[in-house]
Order: C-alpha cells, then sequence, then structure tokens
C-alpha cells in the first residue's frame, strides 16, 4: 500500500461504474479462502464491484495475509496503522478489529473504498474512476478539477487500474482477439524442440532454453508485450476467454487447486484444434501437447494493456 496525500493507495476497478451486482468473478482469480468475502464486500457501495476489490487485493499483496511492506504496511489489503486506526472496522462481529485477519481487512478495504467515494460523488463524469483518482491525487484535486484531474501519474493511474480489474471479471460477452498472437506463436514454433530448463527464459548462458514461462513470456516479448515472470501472474494478464471461446494465442494454464489461481503450475500458449505449444518438464523438449487434462484450469487473452497493468511485486 502506498502513502498518498494521506490515503494508501488500492487498485482495481471497471470503467463506467458497474452496479452492484453486477461482476462476476472469473474462475479462480479469487482464492477460494476469501471468495465469499470479496464477492460480498465487493458490492458495498455502487462505486465498486468485486473486480474492484479483488483486483486491490491482488494489487496490494497477492492475497496474502501475513503481508508487509517497508513502509509498515500490513495484511491482505495492506493497511498503515494510522490508516487502519482509523478506518478499520470489525467485518466479522467478533468483536475485534485485526488488520492480520482478511474477515476484518477485505470488509474494511471495502468499507474505505466507499468511504472515499463519498467524498467525490458530487463530482461530474465516472464515479469509479474518480474514486480511483481521488486515491491517487486526493479528494480534493478531483474535486478541484471536476473529474480525473490532469496529472499524468493520476490518468496513468487510473487506467492502469481499471485495467488490472479486468482480468478479474467474469467476461460478460465474446473477448476479442489478441492483435499480437500470431506473432507470438511464431515465436513458440521457432522453439519446438527445444529442450525444457527449469528457470529458463531464453537467454544465451541458458543456451536458449526455457521452462513453461519462461516460453510465454519470451513469446510475448517478441510482439513488445511484458509479461510477469511466472504462470500464476500471467493469469492475470488480460481477460479470460471459455474453453469453447478459446483462440490461437491464448495462454491457457493449469492448476493443482481449480478454484485458485496462485496454485497455477504450469502455462502454455494456445494453437487451435484443443492443442498448445509448451515447455513440459525436464527432460522433455518444447513441443505440441494436448490442452485438455484433469487440472486445466482456464485461459487469459494477453493485452498489451493488461500486460502493462500488472504490479511487479506479487
Amino acid at each position: 500500500m502506498l502513502l498518498v496525500v494521506g490515503v494508501y493507495v488500492v487498485a482495481g476497478n471497471l470503467a463506467g461504474g458497474a452496479a452492484a451486482g453486477g461482476v462476476g468473478l472469473a474462475k479462480g482469480a479469487v482464492p477460494a479462502a476469501y471468495q465469499t468475502l470479496v464477492q460480498k464486500w465487493g458490492n458495498l457501495c455502487p462505486a465498486i464491484n468485486p473486480a474492484l476489490l479483488a483486483a486491490q487485493l491482488y494489487q496490494e499483496s497477492g492475497f496474502n495475509p501475513g503481508a508487509r511492506s517497508p513502509a509498515k504496511a500490513q495484511g491482505i489489503a495492506q493497511f498503515i496503522p494510522g490508516t487502519w486506526a482509523t478506518h478499520g472496522v470489525d467485518g466479522d462481529g467478533d468483536g475485534d478489529r485485526d488488520v492480520w485477519d482478511p474477515d476484518d481487512a477485505i470488509p474494511s478495504a471495502a468499507s474505505y473504498d466507499c468511504e472515499l467515494a463519498k467524498y467525490v460523488k458530487d463530482v461530474p463524469g465516472d464515479v469509479s474512476a474518480n474514486m480511483l483518482a481521488a486515491y491517487n491525487a486526493g479528494a480534493y484535486a478531483v474535486i478541484r478539477y471536476g473529474g480525473v484531474p490532469p496529472y499524468r501519474e493520476t490518468r496513468n493511474y487510473v487506467k492502469t487500474i481499471t485495467t488490472l480489474a479486468k482480468s478479474f471479471a467474469a467476461p460478460v460477452a465474446r473477448v476479442d482477439p489478441s492483435r499480437q498472437a500470431a506473432g507470438a506463436i511464431a515465436y513458440a514454433q521457432s522453439k519446438l524442440g527445444t529442450p525444457y530448463l527449469w528457470g529458463g527464459t531464453g537467454t544465451a548462458a541458458q543456451s536458449g532454453r526455457f521452462d513453461c514461462s519462461g516460453l510465454t513470456q519470451a513469446s510475448y516479448d517478441s510482439v513488445g508485450i511484458k509479461l510477469p515472470r511466472v504462470a500464476n501472474d500471467q493469469y492475470n494478464a488480460g481477460p479470460h476467454p471459455a474453453r469453447n471461446e478459446l483462440l490461437p494465442g491464448d495462454l491457457v494454464f493449469f492448476s493443482h487447486d481449480p478454484t485458485d489461481s496462485r496454485a497455477i503450475h504450469h502455462v502454455g500458449i494456445y494453437v487451435g484444434g484443443g492443442y498448445m505449444i509448451d515447455a513440459p518438464r525436464t527432460g522433455a523438449v518444447i513441443r505440441f501437447d494436448p490442452i485438455d487434462g484433469g487440472d486445466y484450469f482456464g485461459a487469459t487473452r494477453v493485452t498489451e494493456d493488461g500486460a502493462k497493468a500488472l504490479p511487479t511485486h506479487v
């Protein structure tokens, strides 16, 4: 959690001020332990939704309730002690406000989102964008400029957070294909037959070898999209098409836990016909493999904005 003009910066929302109850969560994007909390408290007021709250927690802590920052931010929502003292709530009604307890911290994050939204409720424009701008630049700046202020940092912040939140929302329509997909596939095809290397990212020192997420990262890097290093963060690089909506270039993921994207252990790049190119394991080579299996988790249609929005610290 960053401290900016006296409040902490949160992450996540959907542009257009989606009404409470109108946004579902993408499959497994929120760990099962917190999904009910996020769905409930993400509907606390019209300025937020479950995808906003999910993106906030992911941005702040990677859903880690024990997270600590150098700025002394604490818990899954990364409250600093002063902010928690004022805005922490007893979400589970047990008589204790515990910043380390997600049953308190998640409701507190939603409550604080809604409180700030009230400060800017009379400002013209999108209520959700104004709320995010207030987190970044302060409510006074939003009121002064009659909306998102003309600060590059603030406008980039609103765009980044809005984009990130889309990864946590269940799509309501078919997802547009990626323009860079064909180039990413071509790169992966050029590596067919290359031996697998755990931790490999294709460097010369590694003799051009890859592990699974190293291959997908390099494939999209070849078309100008910078993905995170590990598979479970790559899952958040865009919206999530259904299995019957897959297109070549989509990333396909496999998880030990069908309810939790943080348990993803493998990723490949879909090429059509039920097959992917992947770097499967030690002793194998980059190859075509079928995607249908018991641990198939889901897919991501990578977007440039989605990749840029991903935090680097989770």
